[in-house]
């Protein structure tokens, strides 16, 4: 039997930045608004960089598996300074929701007390997938509560992301009220290339391990 084509996600973006254009170009008015939850500065760089000129965007902060405290605190800090001084940023506004730090949330969501096999675990698995969902739940529930035109996350930046299970989460989540879901493969394009050259650039801490104890255990993974 054939294998099924992989879905083109960054076509399918390209659709919608398209008809977003279009739209705009019919009925000049407000940019669409976007709630992009991100992990770290480094994973926002870029995709900030190419979202920005289309989007009204607010950075939601939700990662209660960043491990320890410590590292949380120095991801946030980062996120802090960068915004104000990436041009991107500073010239649409981008704006900055924190959510609260409870990493309880993040135990409960991957239960690796009940299958503890999903410790061991590498990138891109179950225990991974149940993180995509927490974050990313947490976010479509702030954007719908909040009226967002679309939601959507920086994590397809990765090369150690699912960009599969990411996209099949948010389909999920689309909001019947009219918040959608802004589908990505942020790694294509180079986007990936690039975030690590806008990195260098601003001088942005670039983790070591993905964030959770499990991946700091297993280390060196890139985030």
């Amino acid at each position: 039997m054939p294998e099924t084509p992989k879905t083109n996600y960054q076509k399918q973006l390209d659709a919608i930045l398209d008809g977003i254009v279009k739209q705009y170009e019919l009925v000049p008015g407000r940019k669409q608004t976007l709630l992009l939850h991100a992990c770290c500065a480094p994973c926002s760089s870029y995709v900030l960089e190419y979202l920005a000129p289309y989007f009204d965007i607010t950075i939601y902060y939700y990662n209660p598996n960043i491990y320890p405290p410590e590292e949380y605190n120095r991801r946030l800090g980062e996120l802090q300074k960068f915004l104000p001084v990436f041009p991107p940023a500073v010239r649409n506004g981008v704006k900055l929701v924190k959510a609260p730090y409870n990493p309880r949330e993040y135990e409960d969501a991957v239960q690796v007390n009940i299958t503890p096999e999903l410790a061991d675990e590498k990138e891109r698995g179950e225990r991974c997938r149940r993180c995509y969902l927490l974050r990313m739940k947490k976010a479509y529930e702030y954007a719908a509560a909040n009226h967002f035109d679309w939601f959507t996350t920086t994590l397809s930046i990765s090369p150690f992301k699912d960009a599969e299970k990411i996209n099949t989460i948010g389909s999920a989540l689309r909001s019947a009220d009219g918040t959608g879901f802004l589908t990505s493969d942020f790694k294509k394009k180079s986007g990936f290339l690039r975030s690590l050259e806008l990195s260098s650039e601003f001088g942005l801490y670039r983790q070591t391990y993905c964030g959770c104890r499990y991946s700091f255990k297993n280390k060196p993974v890139a985030g």
